[in-house]
């Protein structure tokens, strides 16, 4: 699984990736974060409010954080 949080590093895109990194460790699953900061690259996702969740190429949220059940739902 590839997952990729995209934000310039605010607080919140901070946020998003620590709530991204917890789910995965204590769901046990295989999966790389990425975060990406760069925005020619985040425009790539079509994203244009950050931060954002990109879960194997699916946008999961955009523009806010998301909360941990939500989080650990997208992984199932």
């Amino acid at each position: 699984m590839e997952i990729k949080v995209l934000g310039p590093g605010c607080t919140k895109c901070h946020e998003a990736e620590k709530i991204m990194r917890t789910v995965v460790e204590e769901a046990g699953v295989a999966a790389t974060i990425e975060k990406v900061s760069d925005f020619q690259q985040i425009a790539k996702h079509g994203v244009f409010s950050t931060p954002a969740v990109v879960i194997d190429g699916q946008i999961k949220c955009v523009g806010k954080v998301p909360s941990k059940a939500e989080a650990m739902g997208w992984l199932k």
